[in-house]
Order: C-alpha cells, then structure tokens, then sequence
C-alpha cells in the first residue's frame, strides 16, 4: 500500500440491531446505530469521533475492528474489504486493529495477572521472542508502569494504572491502528493528561493511527489530526481539528463547542441544545437533528441533506452550499 494512502477506509457503513418481540421472537424493526457513515483515517494520524452519548460513537468504533456485524457498507483496511476475506485472511489482520476499551474493570480479566494480560495475544499469534516475563516487564516500561507490577491483579490498581495495562495490552501485538473509546473520561484530569501524553508518545514510537472516541471537545482537540462530529448513527461534519472545532459550520457542531466550559468566558446559551436526542430504533424523517435544530428550515423535516464538501471540510446541512 502506498504511504498516502488511508489506513482505513469506511464507505456507507450501517450497523443495525433488530428489536424482537413476541413469544416468536420476530423482528419488528431496527436500532440504527450507525446509518451510513462514510469516512477514511489517514495512516500515521488520529481522527477524532465526538457526539453525544448514545449517537453511534463506540458501536462504530467496535465495528470497524469486526466485534459489531455490518449490516450493509464496506469497511476496508490497507484497500482489503474485511467482509470479503476468509477466516485465516482475517486472523492475519486482527493483530494490526486493536482497541482500548472505556471500563478497565470490565475489560481486563479479573482472574489473570498483569503478566498473562498483556502476554495473551503474543501467545495467541505465537509471537513470542523471549519468556513471557520479559515482554511483560518491557510493555510496563513502554508504559510508565514499574516491572514489578506483573504479577498483581487488575482489582490491585488504580483507574489510570488499569488504563496503562489496557494500553499496554494493545500495543503488545505492535499494532497499525488502534480504536481509543473514551481511555480517558473516566479519569481525573491530571491523569487524564498523563494517558493522553503517553498515547502521543506511544503513537509516534510506533508509527500508529487512532480513532479516538471521546465526548470532550476540548480532549479531542488535542490529540487529534482531524475530528468526525456524529448525531443519531451519522456523520455530520467532518474535517481538520483547527476547521471543525475552531470554526465550526453544523448547528449541531456549533452547539458542541459552545458547551465546552472555558474559564472567564461567557457561553452562548443561545446555542445550548434543548430536547431529547431522538431514538435511533425510530429516527426523525429528513434531517436527523431537525427536532433540536435552532434554524431548522421546512426542508429539514422533508429531506435528508447530503454530505457536501464546504470550507475545507465535509458537513450535512441544508444551510450550505457546496463548493464550486
């Protein structure tokens, strides 16, 4: 693959999960959780995914890395179709796509040690080089964590410590590119600063690409090379960090960024969303966020406004134009 080339490439991706009811058990419609996204992450560099809670990000992140079903859509690593390849072909692949998981209490096993945590998958693609201690004490390093914590347990750490041993445990495999779902929201914002500084690190000692899932503007615009705004399943502005949050163009983006508290300045609560966001098992005609919208228009409710490229980025809104 040539260098310029995106790492990973999504084209109408759409991850729906069926409502079943009845003593049958029939399927009566669908939660959308992701409907239609299209996006590429470029090798070498981080996008940022910022929304909501409960607009897609994390069912979107799990999907690209293959632990979601895609309904329709393609998502394609390095140019290979991942629905298209065979059980071996995409054994071969999930090596280089990890993920680090939001809860550390749920996601590392209670019952291992640090050491066989962050040893299992070398031991699972037999990759192997030297005993299983030594690579343990080396990834703690990698990770600021003293080598004698190998043989505690996950319950023996505090949250940000869990969070180096899910970091470690992902770049164990020297991965291309890893999902980061929320690793530091549930963090106290000096250690929140420490993992997003030992991400960074990590990201250019190893040459990765990130997703990195967040709620936090103001963490994604630090870490970030480029930002996807998303709302009920869709994308609805994309582009560069400094474009997107710096001079946002969607209402809904705009709404975002005037809730990120900043000292000594007075927000717009002209811009503060009001309203519930819409259920995504029963989705609004038109505009997804029409309902909630402060210049909605009649055509909002009518017709689902198209991705466009506008001011050096992509938005989906009936206020704009694209560019010529």
């Amino acid at each position: 693959m040539k260098n310029d080339s995106p790492i990973l490439s999504v084209k109408d991706l759409k991850t729906w999960f069926p409502i079943r009811r009845g003593v049958l058990a029939r399927t009566v419609g669908y939660v959308r959780a992701v409907d239609g996204v299209s996006l590429d992450i470029d090798r070498g560099r981080t996008l940022g995914l910022v929304g909501e809670s409960g607009c897609g990000k994390t069912t979107l992140g799990r999907t690209l890395i293959g632990l979601e079903p895609v309904r329709s859509g393609t998502v394609c690593f390095e140019g290979k179709d991942l629905a298209a390849l065979d059980r071996t072909e995409v054994r071969r692949l999930r090596k280089r796509m990890q993920m680090i998981f939001q809860d550390t209490l749920s996601s590392l096993n209670p019952r291992m040690n640090v050491l066989d945590i962050v040893t299992e998958g070398l031991a699972a693609f037999q990759m192997l080089k030297k005993s299983r201690r030594e690579h343990a004490e080396e990834l703690m390093a990698d990770v600021g964590l003293d080598k004698d914590t190998i043989h505690r347990y996950p319950h023996e750490f505090s949250g940000g410590q869990r969070q180096r041993i899910s970091i470690a445990r992902a770049v164990s495999l020297k991965p291309d590119f890893i999902v980061c779902d929320e690793p530091v929201s549930s963090l106290d914002v000096s250690v929140q600063a420490q993992v997003m500084n030992l991400l960074m690190d990590l990201k250019e000692r190893y040459a990765l690409s990130y997703l990195f899932i967040s709620h936090d503007l103001s963490v994604v615009s630090n870490i970030s090379d480029q930002v996807a705004v998303m709302y009920l399943g869709k994308i609805m502005e994309f582009g560069d960090v400094e474009a997107v949050i710096g001079r946002p163009l969607h209402p809904y983006t705009r709404a975002l960024v005037a809730a990120v508290p900043i000292p000594g300045i007075h927000r717009d609560r002209r811009r503060i969303l009001h309203g519930e966001t819409p259920s995504p098992a029963d989705p609004p005609s038109g505009c997804p966020f029409h309902t909630r919208c402060p210049e909605v228009m009649p055509v909002c409710a009518r017709i689902e406004p198209d991705m466009i490229r506008c001011s050096g980025r992509r938005v989906r809104c009936h206020l704009y134009a694209p560019d010529s």
